[in-house]
């Protein structure tokens, strides 16, 4: 059997396909978001308009429109459309349809591969495709919810125009919703069903932007309020119903985890407990690991605020045993103190700066001898050699202080740490003032 299969079209009213697959846009005119990319004179649009036939790399999140948009370019370009999935397709199936599009493209067919997820194909698969982009037997589309900077091949990704996908906003999901409502041939029209306007709102806000996971919603609401009874109206609590829990946008290994850790990091360094707790909230609820957030907590205590108050870092530290110790949800409380308390907090970067110089200087001095009177001298033989010759006892001098180098000869003068005028940082540059002082005096 031919790998080439058509786009299913005139079945769109089967009541046994799910209803995001029904109300699939099959025109720019359906189609709901993106204005960005698709609107008049827009990138994509004028790509389209234009017949380019140059690969494209569709990245967004999930329920924005990727997989449809691909499908709307294959309609209007009269392409044949072959669709993959990351997750199953091999090196084998995947050189099976390479030649199978060259042959069509000797026949004057076109053939547009779809590659969903394609950040889960390795290296060697994404190569596969390479030599058939270049050859223009085929126009590849890829569909990413992760950073194809880091997920796709360099060399694969220069030979694909990137293009940025936005989640939709709630009230482009409620006209989704009303649409599907109202729709006789591929909707729930034929129910009529109703729904407030609120209700629609709340869905919307759980969709968080996905259009698909707004539609698999409100099927499960139409049904729930068709068993409900005679009238058919579709409330807030029946949506809640369907719902049963948030559904939050967040997946512990992609770039949402990592974007969600920098909200929160940012937060607390720009002292604002607000938006801390917030984005505290959004990692837990969404399932992340609490202990995970705990060392990142402790990472804030002491890059962003150090010693200016050194009690931020004790603070974090219980914080980290309280989860360990109780549990969630009751550790969120522990968390949410920690991140208040470092919000507030004077801040200060001078130790993680002085720190960052100092590493600069140990890779490319890391084989300086110790100065010999900083050196240890057990044995007879390294008395001999002068080992701790010079050295001198703190204790034993005036103010504590001794007039003694203690770095090597060529970075003598170094001075890494610099604190600031906050918190307990002004008393510590008031105190290494006076110990210049009294070393300048010896």
């Amino acid at each position: 059997m031919s790998l080439f299969q058509p786009i299913p079209s005139g079945n769109s009213d089967d009541s046994t396909r799910p209803l995001a697959d029904r109300m699939r846009p099959r025109t720019f005119d359906e189609f709901v978001g993106q204005e960005h990319l698709i609107g008049s004179g827009k990138p994509l649009r004028v790509q389209i308009e234009r017949d380019d036939h140059g690969s494209m790399i569709f990245w967004g999140p999930p329920g924005t429109g990727k997989t449809t948009l691909a499908k709307i370019i294959a309609n209007m370009t009269k392409a044949e459309f072959i669709e993959f999935s990351a997750v199953m397709a091999g090196i084998k199936e995947i050189k099976q349809v390479m030649s199978e599009a060259e042959r069509a493209r000797q026949y004057g067919t076109r053939t547009i591969v779809f590659i969903d997820e394609i950040h889960r194909f390795n290296k060697a698969q994404q190569d596969a495709f390479l030599p058939h982009v270049e050859k223009g037997n085929i126009r590849l589309i890829g569909a990413t919810t992760e950073n194809p900077s880091f997920e796709i091949n360099s060399a694969l990704l220069s030979r694909a125009r990137v293009y940025v996908l936005k989640s939709l906003t709630e009230d482009q999901i409620v006209a989704l919703l009303e649409r599907a409502l109202a729709d006789r041939d591929r909707g729930l029209g034929q129910f009529e069903l109703r729904a407030s306007l609120d209700a629609l709102a709340t869905l919307a806000s759980y969709a968080n932007g996905d259009a698909r996971s707004a539609y698999n919603i409100l099927e499960v609401a139409a049904n729930l309020a068709r068993a409900a009874g005679p009238e058919t109206i579709i409330t807030r609590e029946i949506v809640q119903e369907a719902l049963q829990q948030r559904i939050l946008l967040y997946d512990k290994s992609g770039e949402e985890h990592y974007n969600l850790i920098s909200a929160l990091h940012k937060s607390v360094r720009n002292s604002d407990p607000d938006a801390a707790l917030y984005w505290l909230s959004r990692m837990l609820e969404a399932g992340e690991d609490p202990l995970y957030v705990a060392r990142r907590v402790v990472r804030m205590a002491v890059e962003d605020i150090g010693l200016a108050d050194p009690q931020a870092l004790a603070l974090c530290m219980t914080a980290r045993d309280a989860v360990d110790f109780i549990g969630m949800p009751e550790g969120n409380l522990a968390l949410a103190q920690a991140v208040v308390y470092l919000s507030v907090a004077p801040k200060s970067n001078a130790l993680y700066t002085a720190y960052g110089a100092v590493l600069q200087d140990v890779e490319t001095t890391a084989a300086e001898p110790v100065p010999l009177h900083l050196r240890n001298a057990p044995t007879r033989l390294m008395k001999k050699l002068n080992y701790g010759k010079g050295y001198e006892y703190a204790h034993d001098t005036e103010g504590k202080v001794a007039n003694m180098q203690c770095l090597p000869d060529n970075l003598r003068d170094r001075t890494y740490y610099r604190p600031t005028n906050e918190g307990i940082e002004k008393r510590i540059s008031e105190r290494l003032a006076e110990i210049k002082r009294k070393k300048q005096e010896k």
